[in-house]
């Protein structure tokens, strides 16, 4: 009897011992990258059984609040996927392990990803790493090119003139829009890391502490985007309803160009009954200077994960790194691999839609960002007192360069 207890209970251990360790992933509800981290999750599962994820999604616009709210009470996720411009305020309250570097040395890591991402190195240690980095580009309607006699712009002179040929009605009562401005969107990233470098300037010091666009260059980039709307009238903010308006009015044939990051290709390629195409973000006729704003999520660890469950965290991190993962990304996702080889693949810089932003990294800012959305806030603001209100370009510069400089020294001291 003493003999058949004791196998029950070394039975008993090994059965429990085998039991599968559960990870929580978070990440926001963008239907293309949710159904492709689904796919990824089970081949992980398959090729880990004693690892189990269970993916939860949240609506963007309240995900930021929900981590930072979740993972301190120590709820919520083990690995999360987050805007790399919110990475100083979670490394700062702790509520990210740095990467084990015996798993992730930083060599390896500087290595084998594109430059971009160092953007997210913080005293010395990275915290995250992405699946793939994003850049910008112009999206356009082929059919309305095409109707309008036009060929695909490479300066903005030539972006205004096809602009111009293209838009229908006038405000309020447009039909179609030449340009589907949207300041909350990708364009106030442009402005900053576009416009006012190609106007000669730079919009923060070397170090990132001081906002430096209250400048020639920088009044000279707010006059030109917002003379879009105020002087030739390519078009308005929000002409359809949602987050994401200019977006869905191109897919449903209304705008003859936006301005979007790479992560837009599905969804356009899903939802547009037309021929659209890709070009690279245009370049002042009298100087070509070219720039680009490059961003990206990271996947990380929370505090969270202890023993079994870091273990099993960093096995799922070093999957969601992987090349094979980052081909399954670009495939199903339309993001660029975060991978230095990946990235440089001759045939990938060839491709007709892929082609003009993986062409952009080499000119790429990712902006040192300590509050994403207070930043973004302080430049959407000053923008919408031109549009909204008509305040003068170089008085809404001003006022933006004041309060962002105010949540830069509030971080820095």
């Amino acid at each position: 009897m003493k003999k058949l207890l004791t196998l029950a209970l070394g039975l008993s251990l090994a059965s429990a011992s085998a039991a599968p360790v559960t990870l929580t992933y978070w990440q926001y509800d963008y239907a293309s990258k949710v159904s492709t981290m689904n796919e990824l999750i089970k081949k992980f599962e398959a090729a880990n059984p004693d690892i189990k994820i269970k993916q939860e999604t949240f609506p963007y616009d309240a995900y930021n609040q929900k981590v930072a709210s979740s993972v301190p009470a120590g709820q919520g996720p083990d690995v999360v996927n987050l805007f790399y411009g919110w990475l100083p305020q979670y490394v700062d309250s702790g509520y990210l392990q740095p990467l084990p570097a015996k798993d992730f040395p930083i060599k390896k890591i500087e290595s084998d990803f594109v430059p971009m991402i160092q953007t997210s190195k913080m005293d010395g240690k990275y915290y995250a790493l992405p699946i793939s980095v994003r850049t910008l580009a112009v999206f356009y309607n082929k059919d309305l090119f095409k109707a309008a006699r036009l060929t695909p712009p490479r300066t903005w002179e030539d972006f205004i003139a096809a602009g111009a040929k293209i838009v229908k009605g006038a405000p309020p009562r447009f039909t179609t829009l030449g340009f589907g401005i949207q300041p909350d969107g990708q364009d106030y990233h442009m402005v900053r890391e576009v416009l006012v470098r190609q106007f000669g300037g730079t919009p923060y010091s070397k170090d990132g502490k001081t906002a430096t666009y209250d400048s020639d260059a920088g009044r000279k980039a707010m006059a030109f985007y917002t003379d879009l709307q105020t002087k030739y009238k390519l078009g308005v903010p929000n002409f359809f309803p949602g987050n994401n308006s200019y977006r869905d009015a191109f897919i449903a044939g209304k705008v003859g160009m936006i301005i979007d990051g790479s992560f837009a290709i599905n969804t356009i390629k899903n939802g547009a009954k037309f021929e659209w195409g890709v070009i690279p973000l245009p370049v002042m006729k009298d100087n070509g200077v070219r720039s680009n704003f490059g961003s990206y999520w990271v996947n990380g660890i929370t505090k969270n994960a202890k023993g079994e469950k870091l273990d099993a965290a960093v096995k799922f991190l070093k999957f969601l790194t992987s090349e094979t993962t980052q081909r399954t990304w670009l495939d199903s996702v339309g993001e660029i691999p975060a991978s230095r080889k990946l990235a440089g693949d001759a045939s990938l810089r060839k491709d007709p839609v892929f082609g003009a932003f993986v062409g952009s990294l080499p000119f790429a800012h990712s902006t040192l960002f300590v509050d994403e959305a207070g930043q973004r806030k302080a430049w959407v603001d000053a923008i919408n007192t031109v549009l909204l209100k008509g305040a003068k370009p170089a008085d809404a510069i001003k006022q933006a360069a004041a309060d962002e400089q105010k949540i830069l020294n509030s971080y820095y001291k």
